[in-house]
């Protein structure tokens, strides 16, 4: 057997497995969820959900589509509520590959809207945050946010394609915010890895700048084994930690904390960086371009009685990206901060690299918009809508399992595309390889035995009219109550 007969057949096999789990972590609906999970995944021409019963990886009616909807919950749910885990961490994390290139897992947390500004029955609808392409209009609409947590794997395992490995998905209530569901849903995580082989190996965590409050960093700190890197805003001020240089010498009332005032925006109160590294990468184009890193270090936050942030320096790290022909930067600098007491462990290419692999988690977002009909089903009940993100999601790692078998199907005008090994297999090709995949395989799910046409409605009952919701405006909370709160 050569090895790439041997690869073939590791690859056959650990899709099997991962099919096995699927179909033995659901209870009810079960042949229903994977046939809707196969249409998904192999989706190419449904542009709504009843059009995915048209599917012939669906084999049933379009009524078991909405019902398998309906019941996914109930078919992955545990029987108390002590011992609940996220069903998708649950049967993802078998997909998720070993490290050997890095000596740390790389997760990744942000939020996604999913707009409903016409749903007028809809529960718990909030003003979210949407991107508008006309220049000069508010990004706001009127809907849900949903809080993903993904494994961000190595390049040298996706082969340089940006996939991203979905663990946990939670809707983001209106009396919440994105970073108190996240530090629920990590949680939920920590306490699920405890069990695992890997547990003393070091995690990063990689978030956007909505995510480096103290709110959710003085929460995470709290983890021996798990670094933060978290973006922060150019408008932010920091202090540098005081340091006593008199010692000996007595003092009365409260010790000092914060030294010197640090202002992102005040080039005149930085002081020189206790580190630099250089990189360069090379754009899709061509363009060589050179990363400066600098780092200062034992840097320190505002804290409240709550999250006393005196306790946790970090190190600030500035990213600066110049053209070496013209010596010009190109784009704004870029600050991060690094905290957790592994920070040291990192080198300051690693911080880079770890955080630039957050982006990947917008591909992953992009792709079940526009190709998973992620924001598509339009229902008024809210558990069903929470059902269905998580099944597109679960329709995602579906592909992520089958990469190693998918073939490259070139279209008639993608000329650029050949079936050698050079072309990198991203999702969408694996999504339109999907369907050969199950037939060649035969793991679809059992075909359905017609059991005869149900009842019906009973003659003379009459539904009444859903109940309209408004939406709920989420308002700052006063200094007094902010108080009050901590």
């Amino acid at each position: 057997m050569t090895p790439y007969d041997r690869e073939t057949s590791q690859s056959i096999q650990d899709f099997k497995e991962w099919r096995e789990q699927l179909n033995s972590s659901l209870s009810r609906r079960r042949e229903a969820i994977i046939d809707l999970i196969d249409a998904l995944s192999s989706n190419q021409h449904a542009t709504s959900v009843a059009e995915l019963s048209l599917n012939s990886l669906f084999q049933r009616d379009y009524n078991s589509l909405y019902k398998a909807i309906a019941e996914f919950s109930h078919s992955s749910s545990e029987t108390t509520e002590s011992q609940q885990v996220e069903p998708i961490f649950q049967v993802v994390s078998g997909t998720i590959p070993a490290t050997t290139s890095r000596p740390f897992h790389l997760l990744g947390i942000d939020a996604t809207p999913y707009p409903r500004p016409y749903s007028a029955t809809l529960p718990d609808k909030t003003f979210i945050h949407y991107p508008n392409p006309i220049k000069g209009n508010k990004p706001i609409s009127i809907g849900h946010t949903y809080s993903v947590v993904c494994a961000l794997p190595e390049r040298t395992e996706t082969g340089n394609v940006p996939w991203s490995i979905p663990l946990s998905c939670e809707r983001v209530i209106s009396t919440d915010t994105a970073t108190k569901t996240g530090n629920k849903q990590l949680k939920k995580l920590w306490e699920n890895s405890k069990s695992s082989e890997e547990e003393d190996k070091l995690s990063v965590l990689v978030a956007d700048c909505d995510y480096s409050q103290r709110g959710f960093i003085g929460e995470q700190v709290q983890q021996q084994n798990l670094v933060t890197i978290t973006r922060v805003r150019s408008n932010r001020v920091f202090y540098r930690s005081f340091i006593d240089e008199n010692l000996a010498e007595k003092r009365v009332g409260h010790p000092r904390w914060y030294g010197d005032k640090f202002d992102l925006l005040k080039s005149e109160t930085w002081h020189e960086p206790d580190d630099t590294a250089q990189t360069s990468f090379t754009t899709k184009r061509g363009r060589h371009l050179t990363v400066t890193i600098s780092a200062w270090k034992q840097m320190l936050m505002r804290g409240t009685k709550v999250y006393k942030m005196n306790r946790h320096p970090f190190t600030l790290l500035q990213i600066t990206v110049k053209d070496p022909t013209t010596n010009c930067t190109i784009w704004k600098p870029m600050w991060l901060m690094v905290i957790g007491e592994c920070r040291d462990t990192l080198t300051l290419i690693d911080c880079y690299e770890s955080y630039r692999q957050r982006y990947d988690m917008e591909h992953l977002f992009r792709f079940g918009k526009q190709k998973l009909l992620m924001n598509s089903y339009f229902t008024p009940d809210v558990q069903h809508e929470e059902n269905w993100v998580k099944l597109t999601l679960l329709a995602y790692v579906n592909l992520w399992a089958a990469r190693k078998l998918a073939v490259v199907l070139p279209r008639p005008w993608e000329q650029y595309l050949t079936q050698d090994e050079s072309v990198k297999i991203t999702p969408s090709l694996v999504q339109r390889d999907f369907h050969r995949i199950i037939q060649t395989m035969g793991l679809s799910a059992k075909s359905p035995k017609h059991r005869g046409f149900s009842s019906g409605r009973i003659k003379g009952e009459k539904k009444g009219r859903r109940t309209r919701h408004q939406v709920i405006k989420k308002t700052k909370k006063s200094s007094a109550q902010k108080q009050k709160a901590s």
